[in-house]
């Protein structure tokens, strides 16, 4: 395979899948080929799909669509699908779009050369099985080159819960999670590389339980033994499940240095009876506690959280019930959508929410949810945070980072470098991103 041939990646939905298309361009680039982010010079298009929206496969078709003109201008061109469009849909993709090279699913990503050696011999290669073998076992050695300040570690797969509304069970499979000493030899290269904060990824993280050489650890154990790293100054985690947890997470909240102030923990809804059947198994009562167990492990805590609006047969009532549990909770970051059909999930056969009802919802819950991200925001202003900087702002002279809390914070003028941590006292509060100026110059 000549040296030449470029790879664009698109990538939808999760950070699970940014990591996952780092390790197949990785992958690919062991076979020749190197990254563009021009898409008319692309040899190999691959979209890095993701299936829990609304209509996910109809936007991967219409992309999809949107290449005939390059492939008729260059008959070589190789296009793909991965990720979770390709392991739900498999064979359809290729039919309804016969111009698809690959389709391979997101557990098979690693078998990515023996695939392309069929592509490039003119086959067509799909691949969505589940396999026995361990793909991280597969992968190529993640290349010496440097890279960013932040990098995302995937730790676990999958996902036992079987919530009503969720194709992550079907689509990634039962939860498995990595051996503890494959996830610190690749933290210990991350650090080597350049990276000073890692974020352990899962589709349920928190219930990870990897096999290591002194027995089973959970999350909070792999997490002191990461922060036994020399160069690794942050760790943080995502996304959790309240059920998971447990007291030594909550505690290693308040003692370990090096485990972030911040927290993305889902609820979905409040009200019991919505829970009960998206079959969340937890009320809403029992989320509440346990903010408050880890609260009091760590006051300074920033709270992110998931909420779906329009669930079917969600009453006036119950989204009440949710308002007020955000009321309560005061939430610094949250991602809310209004309920969306996934074929195949017990969900999808139930009364539907009138469409306009849970638009209607969805706007007054995130006008409250904005509201709470501006206060918490705005009561930042005057206080000094450490920042890592990432990379250069939009303005002259600007560079920007995140804080402990996840905000994006940018500063002028200051003689700060990609990967530095530096003490910012917090001097304006913008819409999505805190602005102040280093301490000490």
């Amino acid at each position: 395979m000549a040296d030449t041939k470029k790879l664009f990646i698109k990538t939808y939905g999760c950070q699970m899948n940014v990591y996952d298309s780092e390790r197949m361009a990785e992958s690919l680039g062991a076979g020749g080929y190197t990254q563009t982010d021009a898409v008319e010079d692309a040899d190999m298009i691959l979209l890095n799909t993701c299936h829990i929206r609304e209509k996910a496969a109809e936007k991967i078709y219409s992309e999809l669509g949107r290449f005939k003109g390059l492939k008729a201008e260059n008959p070589d061109l190789k296009i793909g699908v991965a990720g979770c469009v390709a392991q739900a849909e498999g064979e359809e993709i290729m039919r309804r779009q016969p111009m698809v090279d690959l389709v391979v699913g997101p557990q098979t990503y690693h078998r990515l050369p023996d695939l392309m050696e069929k592509v490039e011999a003119g086959q067509k290669a799909l691949d969505t099985d589940f396999p026995e073998e361990d793909k991280f076992d597969h992968l190529t050695t993640r290349p010496k080159a440097d890279r960013g300040p932040t990098a995302f570690l995937t730790v676990q797969e999958g996902c036992d819960k079987f919530c009503a509304f969720c194709v992550v069970p079907y689509t990634r499979g039962a939860e498995v999670s990595r051996p503890v000493d494959r996830i610190l030899t690749e933290a210990r290269d991350l650090v080597e590389r350049g990276v000073r904060e890692i974020t352990l990824l899962g589709q349920n993280v928190n219930a990870y339980h990897g096999a290591g050489v002194d027995g089973e650890y959970t999350l909070a154990k792999l997490i002191w033994a990461l922060n036994d790293i020399d160069g690794l100054a942050r760790i943080r985690f995502t996304t959790s499940h309240p059920n998971d947890m447990d007291d030594a997470l909550i505690a290693a909240h308040g003692e370990c240095e090096k485990l972030m102030p911040y927290l993305h923990l889902p609820v979905q809804s409040g009200s019991d009876r919505i829970l009960k059947r998206m079959n969340r198994n937890h009320t809403a009562e029992s989320y509440l506690r346990l903010i408050e167990r880890i609260r009091a492990a760590r006051p300074d805590i920033l709270l992110s959280g998931d909420f779906i609006v329009g669930f079917p047969e969600e009453t006036d009532a119950d989204f009440a019930d949710t308002m007020a549990l955000i009321e309560e909770v005061r939430y610094g970051q949250a991602y809310s959508f209004k309920y969306s059909t996934r074929p195949g999930t017990p969900a999808a056969e139930r009364e539907q929410v009138d469409p306009d009802v849970a638009s209607e919802r969805l706007q007054v819950m995130q006008a409250l949810l904005t509201r709470q991200q501006r206060e918490i925001q705005d009561e930042m202003i005057g206080k000094t945070v450490d920042v890592l900087f990432e990379k250069p702002g939009r303005l002259e002279g600007q560079m920007g980072g995140k804080s402990s809390h996840l905000h994006a914070v940018h500063v002028t003028g200051a003689n700060v470098s990609r990967g530095d941590i530096r003490p910012v006292r917090i001097t304006k509060s913008e819409p999505n991103s805190l602005g102040g100026e280093v301490v000490g110059g």
